[in-house]
C-alpha cells in the first residue's frame, strides 16, 4: 500500500465523538495487546525515548548550550517515534503486513509532511516554558542568598522557596495539559490523513474540550506513569512508552469518526 492510500479523508469530514472512560479503558487494553503482539516495534521506537534521555544527562549535565541542544532536538525527534507506533497499530488494525521497510518507509516520509511543523510547535512551546520558569524563579529567588543546589536544597524548603515550587508545579500543569490538548489527537491525525498541523490542533483542543474529563483522567494517568517509568533509570519508558503510543492511536480512532 503506497503512503497516499494511507492518508485519505478530508478536514470536512472530521467528527468528534464524546467518549467515557470506558473507551479509555479498552484503548488502554489495545494498546497493551498491539505491544505484546508485536514487541520489537515497541521497543524499537521507545529506544529513542530512553537514549535520548541518556544522551541529555550524560552531553548535557553541567553544561547549559548542551543541555538546551539536546532539549531542543529531543521534540523533533520524539514525535516520528509515536509516528511509528501508530503507524504499527494502524497496520494491524488494517490487517496489513508488518515489516521494517514499511513502517520506517512511512516514518521517514512524515519528514515531508505536517508532523515536523507539529515538532516544532512543542519546541518554541518548550521554549516558552523555559523562559517562563526562569522568570518565576527570578520573581520568587532573585533576592535571596543562593547556594549550590546540588550540596543544598535548603533554598527550597523557605517560604519563598515553597511558593516558588507550588507556583511552577501549577503552572506548569497548565501548560502541559495545554500542550496535550494540542497534541494528542493532532498527532495521530496528521499520519492518519491529508490534513495541515493548525487543523489537526484545533481538532485535537475540539476533542478535548468536548470530552475534558475523560481527557482529563487521560492526562493524568500518562503523566504518572511516565513519572514512574523514569524512576529506574528510564529503562521503565520501554514498555510504558509503547503502551500509551498504541493506546493514544485506538483513542484517536474512537475519538474521531
Amino acid at each position: 500500500m503506497s503512503s497516499t492510500d494511507i492518508y485519505s479523508g478530508s478536514p470536512d469530514k472530521l467528527v468528534v465523538q464524546t467518549i467515557t472512560l470506558a473507551d479509555i479503558t479498552a484503548s488502554l487494553r489495545a494498546g497493551i495487546a498491539d505491544f505484546r503482539r508485536v514487541p520489537q516495534f515497541g521497543l524499537f521506537f521507545s529506544a529513542v525515548y530512553v537514549i535520548g534521555g541518556f544522551v541529555m544527562l550524560r552531553v548535557g549535565a553541567g553544561h547549559v548550550t548542551w543541555t538546551l541542544a539536546t532539549s531542543l532536538g529531543f521534540p523533533l525527534i520524539a514525535p516520528f517515534a509515536a509516528a511509528g507506533l501508530y503507524e504499527v497499530s494502524r497496520r494491524m488494525e488494517q490487517d496489513e503486513p508488518l515489516d521494517w521497510g514499511a513502517v520506517l518507509g512511512i516514518v521517514w516520509n512524515e519528514r515531508t509532511r505536517q508532523l515536523p511543523w507539529l515538532g516544532a510547535i512543542i519546541v518554541i512551546y518548550f521554549l516558552f516554558w523555559t523562559f517562563l520558569a526562569h522568570m518565576i524563579f527570578a520573581l520568587f529567588m532573585g533576592l535571596s542568598t543562593m547556594t549550590n543546589i546540588t550540596d543544598s536544597f535548603e533554598v527550597f524548603l523557605t517560604p519563598n522557596g515553597i511558593a516558588m515550587i507550588v507556583v511552577e508545579l501549577g503552572i506548569g500543569a497548565v501548560l502541559a495539559f495545554v500542550l496535550f490538548s494540542m497534541t494528542v489527537i493532532s498527532l495521530p491525525l496528521v499520519l492518519h490523513r491529508e490534513v495541515d498541523f493548525v487543523t489537526a490542533m484545533l481538532t485535537s483542543m475540539k476533542a478535548v474540550r468536548q470530552n475534558l474529563f475523560v481527557m482529563l483522567i487521560w492526562a493524568s494517568f500518562i503523566a504518572v506513569m511516565s513519572l514512574l517509568a523514569l524512576l529506574p533509570w528510564f529503562l521503565g519508558l520501554m514498555v510504558v512508552l509503547p503502551i500509551l503510543g498504541h493506546a493514544t492511536w485506538h483513542l484517536y480512532r474512537r475519538v474521531l469518526a
